[in-house]
């Protein structure tokens, strides 16, 4: 019974350790979110902070629940956009 408990723990322990090293690779790998973006000649074209409010907004609809293991998640869900756009 014994031997059950440290098998047990040793998968549990590094389970863990390996989702732990996973976690710090994607948050070091995650893509920059820019402050603006501007066009060449210099014009903003989504100012400071909008990139923010645009992905709470995202959230809040819950576009994270749109898509799919496979990728195809653009093709199923709504367009927001143009939406707001109208």
């Amino acid at each position: 019974m014994k031997r059950l408990w440290l098998a047990f723990g040793t998968v549990i322990v590094v389970s863990f350790s390996i989702l732990g090293w996973i976690g710090t690779r994607i948050y070091q790998e995650m893509p920059p979110i820019p402050d603006r973006v501007v066009t060449r000649e210099g014009r903003v074209v989504i100012g400071s902070g909008e990139i923010g409010q645009g992905q709470n907004i995202w959230q809040t609809m819950g576009g994270m629940e749109v898509g799919s293991v496979w990728g195809h998640g653009s093709y199923v869900a709504p367009d927001w956009t143009a939406d707001s756009l109208r």
